[in-house]
Parts: structure tokens; sequence; C-alpha cells
């Protein structure tokens, strides 16, 4: 009989506590999102002999393989008017199907019957966009009733809108990047467009798929049609010529698209995956007692680097210069790799003397980018693009140094370089925001604007143009200077509740769920989760055999 361990735990940190919080906030609030429209809709759809988004992902991709969802938070907290749009109404992620990385978009019909959203149409454009830059395969499983008719003017016109999925499905297909579709569901309207434009087309019995559904076409044209004659799967397969599979049921249009997977020939892989080397453990390190949750804690990066590294290994660039930025080389996964981290460390900065001799030094805060550590990692990211080896940008970033002598020193200048470099960078890459992401620093640290190739962000980070308490003060600032003009000074009382509003709105924009909520980042994940998810994000990267020539323009100097 195993006898009770009577041992005392280890008392826990505040630390330790706040990271604790701050997961079990994600794993409810991801929980909450997962259930789509809830119980009742979910019964719904088994009712109708179909499974759920996600229960046919989960028999979709290889028995025991991870699926690695991408932005779960879509649309999170807005469309509440309208009874909310949870994870924006599909369901996208990298899973495995026999052995190879496909990207894999899912309608959910538990959500207002898996219509398209604004949200919905930009979340599947950035999966689209992920397949295409990384030559990933792409299975469709459709079922939706098409645009959220109140909403069309927002989701029909723009570049980025609903036609730009069908742009990106023929731009794939002439890449020769694979594509399944399976209708499953509802298929109207100008979504019909998109299996259609897919390799291959399986359509299950009970499913529809027409321009204009029965009831559109009485109205427009008298003509009276049931579903079945207008867009059912029997048509489609023996009259009309649409559909290429036509399956009974949900698992046998999944095991279809599975046996179909099989015979495709493997692609080319990218010329840095060819040099993975055997894979070794990291250091061993607990990641949220290395970083801190409110980011109070000053830490090395290097042990966070290590962490991540085969075997601990890093070869540092250029160590004793520029070192709020630590730039290197490293394996993960077997997959060689370059880092550009902020360091988060107070450091003790060795200067010239100004004509006097020996050296003089100064004090540099962990997390801004001054000019020597920007100089340092422009000329690494040339490094990492002449050795063609893929960048990993680990960003906890306040910004760049303001002040006299940081202007004088011409950080301005020294920082287009390292945003040119960044900007104009041909290899994959990657960044994980781990804390702050502030002003200009989150476009040295390759944010979403300068196409990373995926972009993860830890519970912790904070995503905006400063930090909340700089924001909150020069907001109120803005807001009593206007109520003096209109004759009206606000009394401290007035004042100590303006600033609160004004921080608490802020606050919850820094959330990174705000910035998942609108594709900012491509998804949250645990920190001990961190090198997993980097591999696997290195095995899609690898899928992609081509790089563009590298050529930086105007470099200044």
């Amino acid at each position: 009989m195993t006898q009770p361990d009577t041992r005392a735990a280890a008392p826990s940190s505040p630390t330790q506590d706040a990271w604790a919080d701050a997961l079990a906030r994600l794993a409810t609030d991801q929980a909450r999102v997962r259930a789509g429209g809830g119980p009742k809709a979910q019964q719904r759809q088994h009712e109708k002999n179909r499974l759920t988004a996600r229960e046919r992902i989960n028999r979709l991709i290889d028995p025991g393989s991870a699926f690695d969802e991408l932005m779960t938070f879509a649309g999170y907290g807005m469309y509440e008017d309208v009874g909310g749009c949870p994870s924006g109404g599909t369901v996208t992620g990298i899973g495995q199907i026999q052995g190879r990385p496909w990207m894999i978009i899912a309608n959910d019909a538990t959500v207002k019957a898996g219509a398209f959203f604004p949200i919905t149409a930009k979340k599947v454009i950035r999966a689209q966009t992920i397949a295409l830059e990384n030559r990933l395969p792409v299975v469709y499983l459709v079922d939706s009733a098409g645009v959220y008719l109140p909403m069309q003017d927002e989701i029909f016109p723009d570049q980025d809108d609903f036609g730009r999925v069908f742009y990106l499905n023929a731009r794939m297909s002439a890449r020769g990047i694979p594509q399944i579709a399976a209708i499953m569901g509802n298929c109207v309207a100008g979504g019909a467009y998109l299996p259609v434009m897919c390799d291959t087309l399986i359509m299950t019995e009970g499913s529809g798929l027409y321009l204009a559904g029965p009831a559109l076409v009485k109205a427009a044209i008298g003509q009276v049609v049931d579903s079945e004659e207008l867009g059912g799967a029997a048509m489609h397969a023996g009259i009309a010529g649409t559909v290429d599979y036509r399956e009974p049921d949900d698992e046998a249009a999944l095991k279809r698209i599975r046996a179909l997977a099989d015979l495709y020939a493997p692609g080319e892989v990218a010329p840095w995956a060819k040099r993975r080397a055997e894979v070794r453990e990291p250091e061993s390190h607990d990641l949220t007692e290395l970083v801190s949750f409110d980011g109070a804690k000053t830490y090395d990066v290097r042990d966070l680097i290590t962490s991540l590294t085969d075997g601990g290994e890093f070869h540092e660039f250029k160590a004793e210069y520029g070192e709020t930025l630590v730039c290197g080389f490293g394996r993960v996964g077997g997959y060689p790799v370059g880092f550009v981290a902020n360091q988060r460390t107070v450091i003790k900065k060795k200067l010239k003397s100004g004509g006097e001799p020996g050296l003089r030094t100064r004090i540099e805060v962990g997390g801004v980018i001054y000019g020597d550590s920007a100089d340092k990692a422009a000329r690494f990211i040339l490094d990492a693009n002449q050795a063609g080896v893929p960048l990993v940008f680990l960003s906890d970033v306040t910004g760049f140094m303001v002040g006299r002598d940081s202007e004088q020193e011409g950080i301005i200048r020294r920082g287009a370089k390292l945003v040119n470099a960044v900007s104009n960078s041909v290899v994959p890459k990657i960044t994980i925001i781990t804390g702050g992401s502030f002003g200009a620093g989150n476009y040295a640290m390759n944010g979403k604007a300068y196409a990373p190739r995926f972009l993860f962000a830890w519970p912790s980070a904070k995503y905006a143009v400063m930090s909340g308490n700089a924001a909150a003060k020069t907001l109120l600032d803005i807001q009593v200077a206007a109520l003096k003009r209109q004759g009206h000074p606000p009394d401290d009382e007035e004042l100590a509740r303006l600033y609160e509003e004004v921080k608490a709105k802020y606050d919850a924009e820094l959330d990174p769920r705000y910035a998942a909520a609108r594709l900012w980042v491509d998804e949250i994940i645990a920190p001990n989760d961190t090198r997993d998810r980097l591999i696997r994000a290195l095995e899609a990267c690898a899928q992609n055999p081509e790089q563009e020539e590298f050529r930086v323009g105007v470099f200044q100097v």
C-alpha cells in the first residue's frame, strides 16, 4: 500500500502565485471560447448527424499528435450586442495528417451557423497566409451559412475582407500547394467558391452547396425547388459534376481526406532544415520562476534562451557590446536558429572618455534599445540572412532610449537601420512576446507589421504604444486640458476618478486577449510550452524551400 506523502509543500513565491492565477484564467478562458455556441448548439449539430468543428479535427489528425490551434481568441469580447462570436466562428491550426503538417480551417456551425463575421474572414485569411508563406497544404472543413448579413459592409468589399479568401485559394493553387475541401453542412452564396477552387472536393449527404438557397431562389426568380435538387450531394456528384467524392457522413469524409493526404508526394524542405541535427534536451528551467508575470523582476535573458536551445548551447554574438539586446545562434529541436532577445538585467556600460584618460560608465536599463544595441542586432540579422538561418525574436521591450545623449548618439538613425534589417529579412521569423511590447520597440522586435511567420504571446504580454501608467497620465493630461478649455477645471476627486477610468480602459487594451481578439498575435501560449510550440512552428516553416534574395536598400551607417 502506498503511504501518503506527509512532507510539507514548498511555499510558493509571489511570482509563482501570479503565474498560477494567470495560467488558470487562461485555461478557463480557452475552455469557454472552445465551447463555441455552447452545449445546446453542439447538441443540435449532433442531432443532424454531424460532428462539431473540433470533433472533426480530432478525428482528422494523426492519433496522439498535437493540434496547434491558432487564433483561439479571435473575436474575444467583440460583437457582444449580437451574442458574440467565440473564436471567430471558425477553428484554425496546424495538425499532422499522415505525418505531414497541414493547415486546417474548420467552420464552427455552433456559432451563428458558421456565418462569417468580419473577424472570421480576417482569421481565415491569416490562416491561409500562414499556409502560403510556409507552403503548408490546407484542409477546409466547410459548414457555414455564409456572410453574416447585418455586417456585410464590414465583411464584403475591402482588400482583406471576404473576397481575399478566394484570391488566396487561387494563389496557393498556382503555387502547387495542395488544398482539400470537405462540405459537411451548409456552403452558400459567395462562400461556395472556396471549396470549388480547391484541388479536391468532398461532400457529405445532407449538405447543401449553392449560390442561392431555396428561399432566395424563390424570391429572386419565383422558382420553387427543394434543397437536395438545388444543391444536394447527389446532384453535385451525378448531375453538375462539381464534387469529386460523395460520402455518407462526417466520419467517411474524414477518412477520405486522410487517405488522399497519404497519396501526396512529399515536398522539399528548406535548405536550413536539411542541417537539422539530433535533438538534445535543453537546460531545465521553469520559465515561470525565471520571468515574473508583472515584469518587475530582472532576469538574464540568456537563461531563457538556454532553456529553449538544445543542450543549452548558445553562441552569443558580440557578447560585450550593445548588451541590452542579446543575439546569437543555437539549435531548437535540432534546427539552427538565430536569437534576438531583449536583455532584462541592469547593465553597467563602459563608455569612451570625453577627452580624459580612461573610461567612464553609465547604467543602461534592461528592455530598452540603445544605439549600440540597435547596431549589433541589425548586423546580426544580416549575418543570419547570409547564413540562411531562421530568426527567433524574444520580445520584452520598453522601447528605444530617449533623451539628449541618445539623440546625439544617433538613436533615430541607428534604430532605422534595425527596422530596415527586420523589414527586409527573408529568412523565416518567429516572434514570442514574453512581456512588454511597446512603441517602436515592437517594430524593432519583429511585431505583427513585419510579417513574422508566427507570433506567439505569453499571458504576461502587454501590447501597446506605451506602458499603462505613462499612457494614463498622458491621456489624463489631454482630458484635463479639454475640461479647462470648457471652463470646468476638475477638482482632486474628479482627477482621481478620471485617472482610474483612463487607466482601467488602457489596462484592458494592454491584455494579450485584446490583441489576440484582433489577430495582432497568433496565439497565447503558456511559458513552459514555448519550446514545443517553437519546434513545431519551425517544422511548419521548414516546408517552404524557397528563399527570396536578401536586399536592404538604403542602409543607414
